[in-house]
């Protein structure tokens, strides 16, 4: 039994499908069963219930699932230290986080970081959607993750301020209204707000399905008896609003932090409110907010001050 063997098999615990994992982890699927399968005969019980969409864990999985993911939490931590202290005194933040959010989200808050701590650097992996944070969140491969936060999650934590998900932490930061993106010249620019029946017959372009802000938007529509047609798909909501402008069709986004400095370079297109749909909550998911470095701490409460206009952190040291 390994700590590779462990780690393994928490993400797949956590994502419900060996394949997800391989996929994040750059290997085949074979790789990763083998990683369970040796666990499952060192312990001579099964720990996985394999099902006709994906996997479960067994009582007995779940018993070792829950005790992993609390250790393998602490030991992450500790051998960052160790590595920092081997290294005198520097080391790094690993944050996983969609392909636009640096952009939108963390400029300003990556500036003022490094000025606080110059010998810390950053690292930012790249995901397609928050199951690829969350899976990263429990490989051990990134201390932090910025995040689309699920609906029903969103809740629970509104009156906890803190939510445990299947072994993630989730906390919100910011709630981002939804608008409608349209080429300046479309009649719908010169409305004041979007209604449902505009939203009945906009050519929509759509985000990826397996997306959490895709989740969210289908099924606000679906109760507002809204069945959206899209003509065209992407990756990310810049790439929707560009295309928006250039007339391919009508984009659904959250209004980004920062966009109204930035629509003075996009004359062409046009956000209009939808006041029909509820906000889409934006935030942080740990695997245990106790267990992170100072420094990942640090960078988290400073892009959350700097998103909700709060005074920006002391410059602390990162051992403080």
């Amino acid at each position: 039994m390994t700590l590779d063997d462990l780690r393994v098999f928490v993400a797949v615990c956590d994502s419900g499908s060996l394949s997800a994992v391989a996929r994040s982890l750059s290997c085949t699927q074979s790789a990763v069963s083998q990683h369970v399968k040796r666990l499952e005969r060192e312990l001579g019980l099964s720990l996985l219930e394999r099902r006709p969409r994906g996997v479960t864990p067994t009582p007995a999985g779940r018993i070792l699932q829950a005790a992993a993911a609390d250790g393998l939490g602490g030991i992450d931590r500790a051998l960052r230290q160790l590595r920092d202290l081997q290294h005198g005194g520097g080391g790094s933040v690993r944050i996983a986080t969609g392909a636009t959010t640096v952009r939108h989200f963390m400029s300003d808050a990556v500036v003022t970081f490094r000025r606080r701590f110059p010998q810390m650097s950053l690292e930012f992996q790249t995901e397609n959607s928050s199951r690829g944070c969350f899976a990263a969140l429990a490989a051990g491969d990134a201390d932090l993750a910025w995040i689309t936060i699920d609906t029903a999650v969103r809740g629970a934590t509104a009156v906890r301020g803190l939510t445990a998900v299947r072994g993630i932490e989730q906390r919100p930061v910011a709630d981002l209204p939804w608008v409608l993106a349209v080429r300046a010249d479309d009649p719908l620019a010169a409305k004041s707000s979007i209604d449902r029946e505009d939203l009945a017959r906009i050519h929509h372009i759509g985000l990826p399905q397996s997306s959490t802000s895709h989740a969210h938007l289908q099924a606000q529509c679906e109760e507002l008896g809204v069945r959206l047609t899209s003509t065209t798909g992407v990756a990310d909501w810049d790439t929707a609003i560009l295309l928006a402008e250039l007339g391919l069709g009508h984009a659904i986004v959250p209004e980004l932090p920062g966009w109204a400095a930035a629509r003075a370079d996009h004359p062409g297109v046009r956000l209009v409110p939808i006041p029909g749909l509820s906000p889409l909550s934006v935030g942080w998911a740990v695997r245990q907010w106790d267990a992170l470095s100072p420094p990942a701490r640090a960078f988290a409460d400073t892009v959350t001050q700097r998103l909700c206009g709060g005074p920006t952190p002391g410059a602390r040291s990162p051992d403080a």
